[in-house]
């Protein structure tokens, strides 16, 4: 029992440490990551057999925290609120997977977004099923409608004037999804 807890903790702290150094940069190697991590090359490898599974897993579990984080929220904000907030982590994830960006491939980058469309597209209607519950937020609008308009939120440059940009662009869209009184 004690292995299989020490290989989950391992495992854990891989992912971790791979999130941070493929947002730095996009070519750290495997064995970095596994210096990083504190395990051997061979124990990442057996976790993780290719790179292209690690990037994947990475990005697969930060799309995981994201789509789970959109209920609780709602447990402690009020819905635009919680759209606000889970955008901006939301944006914060696309700039990771803009790290990933050289590791993941144009075949695997098809296979990622399909996968997890679904689950967020499905975050999005449980916050604005909550923001029409309320009346904050104005019915029938189409959760992938949203993701689209939210891209313009993660395509602005990098750094302070960007954020500042998102920040402005996240505002506008908040405006257009609330109820016109």
């Amino acid at each position: 029992m004690s292995q299989r807890s020490d290989a989950q903790q391992n495992r854990a702290r891989i992912l971790s440490v791979a999130r941070e150094a493929l947002t730095e940069d996009g070519n750290a190697s495997l064995n970095s990551i596994a210096k990083r991590a504190g395990v051997g090359p061979g124990t990442l490898y057996r976790h993780f057999p290719s790179r292209e599974a690690l990037v994947l897993e990475v990005f697969r579990s930060e799309v995981q925290k994201l789509v789970d984080w959109a209920p609780e929220l709602l447990l402690t904000e009020p819905p635009l609120e919680a759209l606000r907030r889970w955008f901006e982590r939301l944006a914060a994830y696309i700039a990771i997977k803009r790290g990933l960006g050289d590791a993941l491939t144009t075949t695997n980058h098809d296979t990622v977004t399909n996968e997890t469309h679904g689950p967020v597209t499905g975050a999005i209607r449980t916050l604005l099923k909550a923001g029409e519950d309320d009346g904050s937020i104005r019915p029938g609008l189409d959760p992938d409608d949203v993701l689209l308009i939210m891209g313009c939120v993660w395509r602005v440059p990098s750094g302070p004037v960007g954020r500042q940009q998102a920040q402005r662009l996240l505002d506008l869209t908040l405006d257009g999804l609330r109820t016109r009184s």
